[in-house]
C-alpha cells in the first residue's frame, strides 16, 4: 500500500508541474509562454528574466515528467521544492497563508508533497528506484 501511495503522490504532483511547465515553456493551456513569463519575472526583479523563465519552465516540465515516471525522483522533488520556496518568498508570503488572498496555502501543500518524496524516495512503482 505504501508504494501505491508514493505512486499517487508522484504522479499527481508530476502532472501539476508538467502542465504548468507546458504553460510557461510553450504557452499551452492558456499559459504565458517564455516571453510572457519573463515579463512577469521582470516585475519581480529577476535578472536576466528570460534565463530565469527558461529555467523555471524546464524545471517544472522535466521535473514533472521525472516524477510521473519515477526517474531521479529525489532530484526532481528537490528542484521543484526550491522553485516553490522561491515562489513563496517572492510572490505569496506577503499575502498571508490563504489562497483567496494570493497566499502560500497551495504552495505549502506542494512543498509538503516534495518533502515527502525527498524523504521516502520513489517507491517500487518507479522506473529508477534508487534516486
Amino acid at each position: 500500500m505504501y508504494d501505491l501511495v508514493l505512486l499517487i503522490l508522484r504522479v499527481c504532483l508530476g502532472i501539476v508541474f508538467m502542465a504548468h511547465g507546458l504553460q510557461v515553456a510553450f504557452g499551452l493551456f492558456s499559459g504565458p509562454g517564455i516571453n510572457g513569463f519573463a515579463s512577469m519575472l521582470v516585475g519581480m526583479g529577476f535578472k536576466p528574466a528570460v534565463f530565469w523563465s527558461y529555467l523555471s519552465a524546464y524545471t517544472e516540465l522535466i521535473g514533472g515528467l521525472c516524477l510521473i515516471f519515477g526517474i531521479f525522483t529525489r532530484f526532481a522533488a528537490v528542484s521543484i521544492l526550491i522553485f516553490m520556496i522561491v515562489a513563496v518568498l517572492k510572490v505569496h508570503l506577503a499575502k498571508g497563508f490563504f489562497i483567496q488572498a494570493g497566499g502560500y496555502e497551495y504552495n505549502f501543500v506542494l512543498i509538503c508533497i516534495c518533502l515527502a518524496l525527498i524523504f521516502s524516495g520513489p517507491g517500487k512503482f518507479a522506473l529508477l528506484k534508487k534516486f
